[in-house]
């Protein structure tokens, strides 16, 4: 199973949300490049980062930070969402050295665009599923549709194989420390012939040996290793991480 700690930029640092809620966010660091530093060193192979102010109003505002993680990781893979929502800005962050672009806005509300855009840029993308109460959030999770997790996974699917994956994050436990919605994973799993990486809620080590253990693809490790919860030298010491 891949392990992605993750780094959510709001306003230049290096942050975490609850539930998605902008005004309950802790503030880990001014320097989130050193914050990649950080997970490099304790064993990380991979990061999965946000922009929070791009996700809520549709502009990317932390590219500086961006292009100083992508410094830090030296080639390892840099999977970025928040704000993707046209051409211009995938090619702007691809060209930054960002490998994966996490679509979740516009994939719900342009499904056709987004497929088109899976085919131009085959394994560059990722399909963002934030679910509340297991419908589709969108606009950095202000908004809530009225479209389950699964059919949109349905209609994504039918429209394109060129989709590197999904992640799926169940609101309510993120940044909650509670642990994941296996039930929400496994029927997400289930609808999709992508691979699925789960986010939100993981807060302990046995949390992530029981993702491993339902054969879950990929997983986000967010505010649990930030408080110490897990010690990622420690995950990424079982012969079953990668």
């Amino acid at each position: 199973m891949e392990i992605w700690p993750a780094i959510d930029l709001l306003g230049g640092r290096c942050v975490r949300l609850q539930q998605g809620d902008y005004s309950r966010g802790t503030t880990f660091s001014d320097h989130p490049a050193r914050m990649a530093e950080c997970w490099f060193a304790e064993g990380a192979r991979r990061l999965h980062c946000v922009d929070l102010d791009a996700a809520k109003g549709g502009t990317i505002v932390n590219e500086p930070s961006i292009r100083d993680i992508v410094r830090a990781a030296s080639g390892r893979p840099i999977q970025l969402g928040g704000g993707v929502r046209s051409e211009e800005v995938i090619l702007r962050l691809l060209d930054l050295g960002v490998a994966r672009l996490v679509v979740g806005t516009a994939a719900l509300k342009n499904p056709d665009w987004f497929a088109r855009m899976c085919e131009k840029y085959p394994q560059k993308l990722v399909l963002g599923v934030d679910a509340r109460n297991g419908m589709v959030a969108t606009d950095g999770w202000l908004e809530t549709s009225q479209t389950p997790a699964v059919t949109l996974i349905g209609e994504i699917a039918r429209r394109t194989s060129d989709c590197s994956a999904i992640v799926y994050t169940d609101i309510a436990r993120d940044g909650m420390l509670k642990g994941p919605n296996f039930q929400g994973l496994e029927e997400v799993r289930a609808a999709s012939p992508m691979p699925v990486i789960a986010s939100g809620g993981v807060s302990s080590l046995d949390d992530v040996r029981e993702l491993a253990h339902r054969q879950t693809h990929a997983a986000i490790l967010g505010r649990a290793i930030y408080e110490g919860l897990i010690d990622l030298k420690e995950v990424f010491s079982w012969s079953f991480i990668s």
